[in-house]
């Protein structure tokens, strides 16, 4: 069992166990190296929520944050404990499940939360809208927005 210690762009830190690579990883990180905050969302969800399929996408490089930053997330939870349930519903377990790296490391985070059912009906992953915040000074945002575009 790996254990790891996270300090966040935020003041507090937060200490995580991390017990096994998850499946389904896309890196979508500039640059490479390790991913604390990202293999602690992927072992929390797929832990609480058993998910049939999961992606979970670190897109703070599009945002105004150092490189490196674990910060901004897209996640894409399958799982049949979301069935009968609300998509308000589905969001608050998500939510419930990352409470504490909601509250300390992670600033945003997009949900897709589908039943079994819906992902066979539409296997896709919603692309995120350009990151129009961030500093007015940051001569890069220009360049994130035109490559996001491409």
């Amino acid at each position: 069992m790996l254990s790891h210690t996270l300090r966040c762009l935020r003041p507090s830190s937060c200490t995580l166990a991390l017990s096994r690579q998850l499946v389904h990883h896309r890196p979508h990180m500039e640059p490479s190296g390790p991913r604390p905050v990202e293999t602690t969302v992927r072992t929390k969800l797929t832990q609480a929520l058993k998910p049939e399929h999961l992606e979970v996408i670190n897109e703070s490089h599009m945002h105004a944050v150092p490189p490196g930053s674990e910060s901004h997330f897209r996640v894409l939870v399958v799982s049949p404990q979301f069935e009968g349930l609300s998509l308000l519903q589905r969001h608050r377990l998500v939510n419930d499940t990352l409470r504490e790296e909601l509250s300390t490391c992670i600033h945003a985070l997009a949900i897709q939360a589908k039943t079994p059912q819906q992902w066979s009906n539409n296997p896709s992953l919603a692309k995120s809208p350009p990151c129009l915040g961030g500093s007015k000074h940051d001569n890069t945002v220009t360049e994130k927005l035109k490559a996001v575009r491409d």
